[in-house]
Parts: structure tokens; sequence; C-alpha cells
């Protein structure tokens, strides 16, 4: 419990953007050091969602539900943090981020959907088994995927 407290309370502040201020000089280096705390924020979601769906840590539904949203807070805040100008060093943000802007923010609109049905889907006690589970997370993990390949640096 005191794991998961920490997790949280940690995924709050940077969702928040609580941690970010301070961290750099400029709004160009803010807005890289928000979406990379947003992205470590979805990482470690999505690193709880493949432990339980492999079953290396027992589902559990109230995780389950902070886990989606975490997704969801992210995809809420996201799109935010990508100004003009904020790519290369130090980011792996790709140029068509920019180039593609309709094709970017469509993607972002989809992931926003699929993490909302996700959290109505979720209930307020999470989903109820790990089926629902998967099948609440699993389009979500396929825009993440889908969103890596076409807008990000490898």
């Amino acid at each position: 419990m005191y794991l998961k407290s920490i997790l949280f309370g940690g995924l709050a502040l940077l969702v928040t953007g609580a941690a970010v201020p301070g961290l750099a000089q400029d709004d160009t280096q803010q807005a890289i050091a928000a979406r990379k705390g947003l992205m470590q924020a979805n990482g470690a979601a999505a690193a709880l969602a493949g432990a339980m769906m492999k079953g290396d840590l027992a589902y559990n539904p109230a995780v389950a539900r902070s886990v989606i949203a975490t997704f969801r807070a992210v995809s809420l805040s996201l799109g935010a943090h990508f100004p003009e100008g904020s790519h290369g060093e130090g980011t792996r943000a790709a140029p068509a981020i920019w180039e593609k802007a309709d094709e970017f923010a469509a993607m972002l609109a989809k992931l926003q959907g699929d993490t909302a049905a996700a959290a109505e889907a979720s209930g307020r006690e999470g989903p109820a088994d790990l089926a629902a589970f998967q099948s609440a997370v699993q389009p979500i993990l396929g825009d993440c995927q889908t969103c890596h390949e076409q807008f990000r640096t490898n």
C-alpha cells in the first residue's frame, strides 16, 4: 500500500505539472520536461497493466482503475506540451508532430476517446475482472503503440 501511495502521489504531481516548474529556464524546456514526466507516468501505468495481464501481478480492480485514470489524465494533458520547435536534442518527439499536426491531433483525440471509454467501463470500483480490464486497456495500448510508431524518433 505504501508503494502505491508513493507511485500515485508522484504521478499526481507529474500529471498536474506541480513537479515541473523550476526545472528549466524557458518554456520549450519546460514543455519537454512536462511531456517526459507524462510519458513516464504512462509508462509506469503500462508496466502495471502489463504485469497484471501477464499474471506477474495479481489482478486488483483498484490498481486497474488507477492505471486507467493515469492513462486518462495523461491523454487530457499531453497535447498542451508540444509547442512549435520543441523537438531535437533531449526529446524523442519526431518532427512529424508539427508537420502532420492534424494527424497528431486526431491521434490524441482517439486516445482521449479510448481513455474516456475505459474510465466509464471501469466504473467506480475498477474493472470487475482481468478480462474486463484487458478489454478496456487494449485500445489504449494500441493507441500508444501507433502514436510512438508515427510520432516518436527511436
